[in-house]
């Protein structure tokens, strides 16, 4: 009871101080129901890049009071399913979107190490965690929107793919909210695992190294795509190497196949995991992009 009230009070200190405010909560407080296996220490490499990560957490950078438009991206950073970009695909973002009234909200999920469930359940969980907590911390729980980056693009279309209203019945109140994303917001994002233009890299790190057609069609997202998909942001570089540019052509095509509305910026240079970063070229305007289309949508008010 003190610690739900602590977090009551944490939560109202952007209202009270007119700044954004940062805090960080365990995506399973109880305990996941599935372990990654990993016991090893959780390491930190150049450029905020994490490893052995093997429990979730979020890291939420509330905006102001004074300018929040109640809409919230949940964030997922890239890394191959091996590690995870937590700084120019992660904070540098949801601190930029906080700046802007859009709550941004980081997801560090448990690697699989053999377990391809687990990034997509912590997905799932930190939707309907935000969800629960939407009136706590100014949000609006119909404008939860999902946003990743390479193979976290991967992660973010997966829950955007797979997703359900919640467990009514459930004893624990953030498993009955639904995890559905109301939108998508995908960088570059790894989309398929089929060996033609997929990412083999991602693949084997999520999937193994077995050639299990099931699986591999399990997660190539492109084919999972329906009429209840939310609508989706796709940016992406013409000269990325790394991810082919098909990745995100295939999953915009399923949305229009689907009636999806959908947005494709393809940028002639940018090469792959630009993210925030500031290189002087187009590319970099992708964030402004983004928030026009957030308006042209109506997940924010127009100016």
């Amino acid at each position: 009871m003190k610690a739900k009230l602590m977090l009551a009070l944490l939560a109202m200190v952007p209202i009270l101080c007119g700044k954004a405010q940062e805090l960080s909560l365990k995506v399973w407080p109880s305990g996941a129901p599935e372990d990654n296996g990993m016991t090893l220490p959780e390491v930190q490499e150049e450029g905020f890049r994490v490893m052995n990560v093997s429990e979730a957490e979020i890291t939420l950078f509330l905006p102001s009071r004074e300018i929040n438009t109640g809409a919230a991206v949940v964030i997922c950073p890239g890394g191959g399913y091996i590690r995870e970009a937590m700084d120019h695909e992660g904070f540098m973002m949801a601190r930029w979107l906080a700046e802007r009234g859009v709550a941004g909200i980081v997801l560090k999920y448990r690697l699989p190490y053999g377990h391809h469930r687990i990034p997509s359940d912590d997905a799932r969980r930190a939707l309907r965690t935000v969800r629960h907590h939407a009136a706590e911390w100014g949000i609006d729980p119909d404008k939860i929107g999902i946003a990743g980056s390479s193979a976290g693009g991967h992660l973010a279309s997966t829950a955007g793919t797979r997703f359900d209203a919640g467990n009514p019945d459930a004893g624990d109140p953030v498993e009955r909210m639904s995890c559905r994303p109301d939108f998508m917001l995908l960088l570059y994002p790894v989309i398929t695992m089929k060996e033609e233009y997929g990412h083999m890299g991602s693949r084997m790190n999520l999937l193994g190294t077995g050639n299990d057609w099931s699986l591999v069609s399990h997660y190539s997202n492109e084919l999972h795509v329906t009429a209840e998909t939310p609508p989706a942001f796709l940016v992406l570089a013409d000269d990325d190497k790394t991810v082919l540019p098909r990745n995100s052509i295939e999953f915009y095509t399923a949305l229009k196949e689907n009636r999806v509305p959908a947005e494709i910026h393809i940028f002639a240079k940018g090469g792959h995991g630009f993210g925030m970063r500031k290189n002087d070229i187009p590319a970099d305007n992708w964030p402004l992009l983004f928030i026009d289309w957030l308006r042209t949508t109506g997940f924010l008010e127009k100016l």
